[in-house]
């Protein structure tokens, strides 16, 4: 899902162009930015020649940031947009290229992987106690994307389990 959307990046080393099946890429030069679909940016990146722009980044201390605000909060918290679960899954992938790159250790993926769990968790708690009732408009806008797929159905799964158990007994 998200490997198809732009990203913003900065070139960090000089680079020509070049073509893949007939696509033009490049000429890249440092300092510049460019936007591209992530699927074409992640191969310039494992190459050095392109790096993801400070606001487009979601390291292990975005994400701790948004797993306490979450963690605290009794109501879903508004993401930064629909997609950013699926951000914070694929961008998993820049972290383990530094850990590759000796830019950071082992921890760093660590941490990562706990604050992604830790959010998950939240909202899944909170998406679950939601999924009892009907959706507000309000908290409707605090469901990514992915999310509001996942709440349609067990919604239904719930209004279909509840509503065997309450409904009255026909005689035959």
């Amino acid at each position: 899902m998200l490997k198809n959307e732009d990203i913003l990046t900065e070139c960090v080393k000089e680079y020509g162009a070049f073509s893949i099946l007939g696509e033009k890429f490049g000429s890249y030069e440092r300092g510049k930015k460019y936007k591209l679909k992530l699927f074409k940016a992640i191969p310039l990146i494992k190459f050095h020649v392109l790096k993801i722009v400070p606001e487009e980044k979601c390291d292990s201390i975005d994400l701790q940031r948004y797993a306490i605000a979450e963690r605290d909060d009794s109501r879903l918290t508004l993401l930064k947009d629909n997609r950013f679960i699926n951000k914070i899954k694929e961008f998993r992938i820049f972290t383990k290229l530094d850990i590759e790159n000796n830019i950071k250790t082992h921890s760093f993926l660590d941490n990562y992987n706990s604050h992604f769990l830790s959010l998950l968790d939240s909202r899944l708690q909170k998406i679950l106690r939601m999924s009892k009732s009907e959706l507000s408009i309000d908290d409707e806008k605090r469901l990514s994307d992915p999310e509001h797929v996942l709440f349609k159905i067990i919604h239904e799964i719930i209004s279909t389990w509840r509503n065997f158990f309450l409904k009255e007994i026909e005689d035959v």
